[in-house]
């Protein structure tokens, strides 16, 4: 693990997807769609990976990606006092584990109902309800009053947002004086012996686990572009600071495949 920047400029492809432009595009995987069409579409593919997604990120990751979650929960840093919104938290992982550490009250947000639902069925499985609330909410367009919340989180969905700056604008709103922001996302690997291998790995073997598993190779290919063409770590550590976020930092998880970025609302 390295919590160092790579200083390299991004690629076209790696900036594309931030900021609203009137009559853009945006990137849906390799593709290049209608800025208005891509939600939708991405909608369709997690009502499409809902009833699998666990246990294909189980196997997409091969396990790695809980320990991920973990380390991502205790840079969170939860506390009884703290309150924490968890963007596009889907079936939950981030806000059990906020609860389980000792956090305050949570609310799983997603824009997807199937993920949501599955996340609410855990959550009564797991005795969580008391201090989880649900609510089905696009990250662009919060309904959460300013500056009510301490910690905003959102772990593998930014990539699937359209306007990503948006969403940055807006957990920043939301979040009171003092309150930290943090994202967990797939980013750019860092160690080059890595690559070859993790590009196999994607291309190859994750459509095929969906084809399998899911009974869908198409959803799992658009996941896999849809990480080449994220902002890589130094694009996103900028974006966080032209959002006003301070104290913005990048922490690189399994040389690179994975990194948590976070700043703070002074």
């Amino acid at each position: 693990m390295s919590d160092n920047i790579d200083s390299r400029p991004s690629t076209p492809q790696q900036t594309a997807g931030s900021g609203y432009r009137p009559g853009a595009s945006a990137d849906f995987g390799y593709r290049s769609v209608p800025r208005e069409a891509k939600k939708p579409m991405v909608r369709a593919v997690f009502d499409s990976v809902a009833p699998k997604y666990d246990l294909m990120n189980d196997l997409m990751s091969l396990g790695i990606h809980r320990a991920w979650k973990r380390i991502f929960v205790s840079a969170l840093g939860p506390r009884p006092h703290l309150s924490l919104l968890d963007l596009a938290g889907g079936t939950g992982d981030i806000s059990f584990g906020w609860l389980r550490g000792g956090g305050g009250p949570a609310i799983l947000s997603d824009i997807n109902e199937s993920m949501l639902g599955v996340g609410r069925e855990r959550a009564l499985g797991n005795a969580m309800v008391a201090k989880l609330g649900f609510v089905v909410a696009d990250a662009e367009r919060l309904p959460v009053p300013d500056r009510s919340v301490d910690r905003v989180s959102i772990a593998f969905g930014l990539r699937n947002c359209t306007d990503k700056d948006a969403v940055l604008a807006e957990a920043r709103r939301v979040l009171r004086p003092g309150g930290r922001f943090l994202c967990l996302e797939f980013s750019r690997v860092q160690v080059a012996a890595l690559t070859p291998l993790y590009d196999a790995w994607s291309f190859r073997v994750l459509p095929r686990l969906g084809s399998m598993i899911a009974g869908d190779a198409a959803s799992y290919q658009y996941l896999a572009e849809s990480i080449r063409t994220f902002p890589d770590q130094e694009r996103l550590a900028g974006m966080l600071r032209d959002a006003g976020f301070a104290r913005v930092g990048v922490r690189n998880l399994s040389g690179g495949i994975a990194a948590i970025h976070s700043g703070w609302r002074l």
